[in-house]
């Protein structure tokens, strides 16, 4: 691996824990102005200092993350339909490699979708896109996804499109957890991360999937609506951090979670100059 490839990935999962915190605010780009995200720049400006890397689009990252921020990004650069459609598979590459380069992102990401209408099409995209990332030194997250058929979050059917996109090249997986999550694991051989999807019932359901995908040998989560849909989002990164980072149990990342809700309430003009 070379050394640029090597150094970007490094940003984002820290030497310490090995794992990464991600954030995820790229909902937008199908799906529109989502609750609670309809002002990225408000949504993402408090959550910054916690996250270990952002994902996100190019649109977002001009518009609504100042340039001095040095916390890593994750390039969404495929789309091309939106929830007016019913198959959101119909995907291109929207982004080139050069224009990640230009704005110095850690990583670009793109979905495939496994069993999808349009799965040839999103897999050959993932291999050009790791040609080029290889060629530039940009290492590339493939975002599983699975057709309407294969919606039950099988771990063979995950299993199945985190080796395929490892095989093509993907540098890193982003996917679903399930049950015996450690057969998705054990069948790929890059990192994996763990996507939130859909707000949970709870801040501790949220709380409970991130520990038990670590525990099961994930290297991190990548959270959206679980994170800003709370109605503290700040103390729910923070309680997701010492799951990740630091191997809390929920129990005790649920205290992270109320101690910070009460500093925040004693002290609302007070931002956080570092994370915790």
């Amino acid at each position: 691996m070379d050394w640029g490839l090597e150094n970007r990935i490094r940003r984002m999962f820290p030497v310490a824990s090995g794992n990464s915190v991600m954030l995820a605010v790229d909902h937008g780009y199908f799906m529109g102005p989502t609750r609670r995200l309809e002002n990225a720049k408000a949504t993402i400006a408090p959550l910054l200092p916690y996250a270990d890397a952002l994902a996100l689009t190019r649109g977002i990252l001009r518009s609504s993350v100042p340039p001095s921020a040095t916390t890593p990004v994750v390039l969404r650069v495929s789309g091309g339909a939106t929830i007016l459609k019913e198959d959101l598979s119909h995907e291109e590459v929207t982004t080139g490699i050069r224009d990640a380069l230009r704005l110095n992102v850690s990583a670009v990401a793109l979905s495939v979708f496994v069993g999808s209408p349009h799965e040839h099409e999103s897999l050959v995209h993932l291999s050009k896109l790791v040609d080029d990332g290889e060629e530039f030194g940009m290492p590339v997250l493939a975002i599983t996804a699975v057709g309407k058929e294969l919606e039950k979050r099988d771990a063979r059917y995950l299993a199945l499109a985190c080796r395929v996109s490892a095989e093509l090249g993907a540098h890193l997986v982003k996917t679903y957890y399930c049950d015996n999550f450690e057969k998705v694991v054990e069948g790929c051989p890059v990192p994996i991360v763990v996507a939130g999807g859909p707000k949970l019932d709870s801040e501790k359901a949220a709380m409970e999937l991130a520990h038990d995908a670590i525990a099961a040998g994930a290297h991190g989560i990548d959270m959206g609506r679980n994170i800003w849909q709370s109605d503290h989002p700040v103390a729910m990164l923070r309680s997701l951090r010492a799951i990740v980072h630091e191997r809390a149990t929920v129990k005790e990342a649920l205290a992270v979670h109320d101690e910070a809700v009460r500093r925040a309430e004693a002290l609302p003009a007070i931002s956080p100059s570092r994370r915790a």
